[in-house]
């Protein structure tokens, strides 16, 4: 069970220009609201809670050694207000002499406070709060305190336990001093379900803000940096429309192009971890965007860093773009047969799309907001005017909004949970109802290999069908898992579910028509998801996928099922290696990215492949990293030969990716292993 945001007030939108007027045009102002004059007499002043962040401290009866600092955020809207919060625990900081005692605090001149991912604790659902304005000098405020348990190897995402609610009288009082609103502070016991105080909390005004980040943004050679639309929308103003207050940072713009004209996903990881700014994700949210000529995997951009598998352990840090890639000569609205780059607005357009993703949102189709993707807006521009770029809508989604406003710090900040848990487990943001049943579709699941050896990854070949239906059914063109539109599980011995989910995210969904008779297949490589291996044990497992997309304002949802059986280890070798599979997370980074910076998860591969047993499974993915050339490494095919000369595992997917690397790199048919050949030849 997950923590529910709090009750939405609509409408939820941008700030209030009539407050603050000369927002866009300078930063918004640090200065307090006038009082309300009431006009009966005698005059009396009606307080209200103020929009923005308030910097909130909680120290509990009894306990003088742990307090907790964090924020709430408070949004207005004409329904009145919408509230949620995060606690993070104090350190304890030991003197000389071995004293124990509390560190300092944020400093609230600081504005919004930045702090350790670490000590990150409890989510505050706020269910009670002054929602217009009151005559009086207090208030009662009310929530659900979330507690969150931090992640482990066996559970990446962490969970969380409901402590029930709590409500506390809120007194205004003068704010101390570094405060810089001096009435826009209150305190208050807090009180537990049975109306006992367990604590002391306050809360003081901080920023009109609600959250704070950086941006930086490092280009090739050649390549634009993606700063605005050219009519007035940056990351800026982007940031105002969020609730954000974003501090762009341009940094190098002559990133070294490392192979050839296209870049991998391993090579964007491996840039940013050389080309970055220092940066401490404990005192800084910065969000890493590195614009290059051309993607090898996809069009126009991609967050790649979804997972915190990878090398540095940091998920949702970093997004690339394309901008070199030719937009098509039709379809393509007023920027037809154009450069993507040389055409600002959906440049940045493609930009804040993928920083979406990096803030943990899952694509939102079909209103040419933000989380749209672009050629699913150009489409609609050829149905109804105006034409693409001009009916992009430059803000994000109303229920984007809320999430990016309200979510819990460790769905948006990075560092947090992997990319899609927020959404998974927040039931009140994506309700079951919104899902129905296509008729006349299936989805056939079946396994490469039936059974196979503990350690091995799990290879399986889907198919989708239109069965029934004589009118042709629109479905995703793509299921790999560079999709957003295939995810599942894998239920073990245990009876535990084990997640899986797409692992890179491209601003690329588009849609087919699929007729009666005809499929759409696709092969996926299971071997990790959120909460670790997903084949940790032998025995039989049930694999579930599930295939979403959007029809309507619903979703069209397709599951189907399989099983495997994982046998035991075969051999005090084979157990040694399959151990290091199974706890080496870079691992799974090397079957996405490639490359030669993951080290560990090379190591443990290399462990496999010297293994009898699990060698076969892991030929197919360790040649296709040595065949593809990255950064100054040339590919290496003749270890990718000698890798695909015995008997090896693959699925056809995987044979024509061998196929285009061995071409890439100017090996003909005669240099390629029959293995990989088609229909073996």
């Amino acid at each position: 069970m997950a923590p529910e945001l709090p009750p939405l007030l609509p409408p939820v939108g941008v700030f209030d220009q009539a407050e603050f007027p000369d927002a866009l045009e300078s930063e918004i102002p640090d200065i307090p609201p006038s009082p309300v004059i009431i006009s009966h007499a005698p005059p009396a002043v009606a307080r209200s809670v103020r929009r923005g962040c308030w910097l909130v401290n909680f120290r509990p009866t009894g306990t003088p050694l742990v307090s907790y600092d964090g924020t709430i955020r408070v949004e207005v809207s004409a329904g009145g207000r919408t509230a949620s919060g995060d606690l993070y625990q104090r350190q304890i900081v030991i003197l000389p002499g071995g004293t124990s005692t509390l560190g300092p605090g944020p400093n609230p001149a600081h504005g919004i406070p930045i702090q350790p991912l670490n000590r990150y604790r409890y989510y505050l659902s706020i269910t009670r709060i002054l929602e217009h304005s009151t005559p009086g000098n207090s208030f009662e405020l009310g929530f659900q305190r979330w507690r969150y348990i931090l992640p482990t190897p066996a559970n990446r995402n962490g969970s969380w336990v409901n402590e029930g609610p709590f409500s506390a009288t809120m007194t205004w009082i003068t704010a101390p001093a570094a405060y810089p609103s001096a009435g826009d502070y209150l305190e208050g016991n807090l009180r537990n379900n049975l109306g006992v105080i367990v604590g002391r909390l306050k809360m003081g005004w901080v920023s009109w803000y609600y959250r704070k980040a950086s941006i930086e943004i490092d280009t090739v050679q050649g390549s634009e940096r993606p700063t605005g639309n050219g009519a007035g929308e940056a990351w800026r103003t982007v940031g105002i429309k969020m609730g954000w207050d974003l501090t762009e940072i341009l940094s190098q713009t002559n990133v070294t192009n490392p192979s050839g004209a296209g870049w991998s996903n391993g090579e964007l990881h491996a840039s940013m971890l050389q080309w970055r700014n220092s940066s401490n994700l404990d005192i800084e949210w910065r969000y890493h965007l590195l614009a290059v000529h051309l993607l090898d995997f996809t069009e126009r951009g991609v967050m790649y860093d979804t997972g915190g598998t990878d090398s540095n352990k940091v998920a949702r840090e970093g997004a690339g773009l394309s901008s070199h890639w030719m937009i098509p000569p039709s379809g393509w609205g007023r920027v037809n047969g154009k450069r993507w780059g040389g055409e600002a607005a959906p440049y940045f357009r493609s930009a804040v799309h993928e920083l979406g993703h990096a803030f943990g949102l899952l694509h939102n189709l079909n209103n040419q907001y933000f989380m749209d993707t672009s050629n699913l807006i150009a489409g609609a521009g050829e149905v109804t005017p105006p034409k693409f770029p001009d009916n992009i809508r430059w803000n994000f989604a109303d229920i984007d909004l809320r999430r990016l406003r309200h979510w819990s710090d460790i769905f948006v900040r990075p560092g947090g949970v992997p990319f899609g848990a927020a959404s998974e487990t927040s039931p009140i943001i994506s309700p079951p109802d919104v899902e129905v049943e296509v008729p006349g579709v299936r989805l056939e699941v079946e396994p490469l290999r039936p059974e196979l050896p503990l350690g091995a990854p799990v290879r399986i070949n889907i198919r989708l069908t239109n069965v029934s239906s004589d009118t042709p059914l629109r479905v995703p063109k793509d299921l790999s898992l560079k999709s957003r539109f295939v995810c599942g599980y894998v239920t073990g011995v245990s009876g535990t579910p084990r997640t899986f989910s797409p692992v890179v995210i491209t601003d690329d969904n588009s849609m087919r028509d699929l007729a009666k008779g005809h499929s759409v297949t696709a092969s996926l490589t299971l071997l990790r998801g959120a909460e670790g291996a997903l084949f940790p044990t032998s025995g039989v497992s049930e694999i579930t996928v599930k295939i979403n997309w959007p029809i309507g304002e619903a979703e069209a949802a397709v599951v189907g099922k399989t099983t495997v059986m994982v046998t035991g280890a075969y051999t005090s070798e084979h157990a040694v290696a399959a151990h290091k599979v199974l706890a080496t997370p870079d691992v799974h980074a090397v079957l996405i990215f490639g490359g030669d910076h993951l080290e560990e998860g090379i190591e443990a591969i290399r462990t496999a492949l010297n293994d009898d047993t699990l060698r076969p499974h892991f030929a197919a993915i360790e040649a296709k990293r040595c065949a593809r050339r990255f950064m100054s490494r040339e590919p290496d095919i003749e270890t990718a030969r000698r890798l695909l000369d015995d008997y090896v595992v693959r699925t056809d997917v995987e044979a024509a990716q061998l196929r285009k690397a061995f071409e890439d790199a100017g090996a003909g048919e005669d240099r390629m292993p029959r293995s990989i050949r088609p229909n073996g030849s």
